[in-house]
């Protein structure tokens, strides 16, 4: 839902009621994760998707239907071949979805956590699905503070102390609760969606294929930071205007700044006199992927330059070098778009291979999926 909060937050500013319709549990090969969203607005504007274009006519049909009486609903949409015309996902998967209505009175949490998910500060919305508690009562929760309710007292504050658990995971998902809160019992269904602050991407070396990579990382939702120590590269029109560009020596810079597992970090210098030094404090870290640009050559070299470094061999298999997949990419843009490939390859555990050439699901089932990075 990340994508589309501008436009709903301009809606909900404006107190224009609108239908949100969030994914809240997939079951087998289904198109989209939970906590993807569509939502109807005024006129009938619709942004955001629940399925890829599978189910979206009717759930339309009932965010009117909750927009009209303001009553959410639970539906569940499955694999469907018997009539051409019948609502369901070809995939052959599930999903269920919550809808409800949102207005500054049903919901007087909303600006604020679009504010907060703009801001980058964690927070947790959780949404009763289902069970002995008012279904789409919400509950916003940061790490300070609540807002709203789902019904009672009890709940709340299992609620929100399971959901500060999990703020730092970006954990989104169902849990289960009595209607007091008791853990034990589950007889109401919450859903927990995370809005975590977006990942990092970092980028060393101002060339033409950073100004590539900063882009496509920005297009799929990393906080990126370009660091070269020269400041003729590194000049801020170069890159695209969300992209934070820093003059500092690489390896000093990366030493004073934070990366967690879900950092991605692309080393473009192919520069010993930065590369080494970077690579072995970087190789250190978490960070969800660490990749190199080189040759087979300059690899080789980087290599025995990082052992004589004190690098372990443990510490090296982290490294993606030569950067990317092989797709035999020659422009700084379809560059980029290799070390994208491999990025989400490796963060979603897929192959790398034509899928005409594979065999099963094309989307796993969602319980063997990793956890969304936003």
């Amino acid at each position: 839902m990340r994508e589309i909060l501008p436009v709903l937050n301009g809606w909900y500013a404006a107190a224009e009621p609108f239908g949100l319709a969030t994914v809240v549990a997939v079951r087998g090969s289904a198109p989209r994760a939970p906590g993807a969203a569509m939502a109807v607005g005024p006129g009938g504007e619709v942004v955001g998707s629940v399925s890829g274009g599978c189910v979206e006519g009717a759930v339309f049909e009932l965010a009117q239907e909750v927009l009209a009486d303001g009553t959410a609903r639970r539906a569940t949409f499955g694999y469907s071949d018997d009539d051409a015309f019948a609502v369901g996902l070809t995939c052959g998967g599930e999903l269920t979805l919550l809808v409800r209505a949102v207005t500054p009175d049903l919901d007087p949490s909303f600006g604020a956590v679009a504010r907060s998910v703009a801001a980058g500060e964690p927070v947790i919305v959780a949404t009763v699905t289902d069970g002995l508690a008012p279904r789409g009562a919400v509950l916003a929760v940061w790490p300070d503070r609540t807002a709203g309710t789902l019904g009672s007292a009890g709940l709340d504050a299992a609620v929100a102390s399971d959901a500060r658990g999990g703020l730092g995971l970006g954990a989104t998902g169902l849990r289960h609760f009595g209607p007091h809160g008791r853990r034990r019992e589950d007889t109401v269904s919450v859903f927990l969606q995370s809005f975590a602050p977006p990942p990092r991407m970092l980028v060393f070396g101002a060339i033409d294929h950073a100004a590539a990579v900063a882009r496509i990382g920005d297009f799929l939702g990393y906080r990126v930071t370009v660091c070269d120590a020269r400041p003729a590269f590194a000049t801020p029109a170069r890159f695209p205007a969300d992209v934070e560009v820093v003059v500092d020596w690489p390896h000093r810079y990366l030493g004073g700044t934070r990366t967690d597992d879900r950092t991605v970090i692309c080393v473009l210098t192919h520069d010993p006199k930065f590369d080494v030094p970077l690579l072995a404090a970087a190789l250190r870290r978490p960070a969800a992927y660490i990749g190199a640009m080189g040759s087979r050559r300059t690899h080789d070299e980087r290599r025995a330059l990082l052992l004589e470094a004190g690098v372990s061999d443990a510490e090296l298999a982290r490294l993606r070098s030569p950067v990317g997949l092989d797709l035999g990419a020659r422009t700084p843009e379809e560059v980029a778009v290799s070390v994208a490939a491999e990025i989400v390859a490796l963060r979603w555990g897929g192959s790398g291979a034509p899928l005409t050439a594979t065999t099963g699901a094309i989307h796993p089932p969602a319980g063997d999926q990793a956890p969304p990075a936003r």
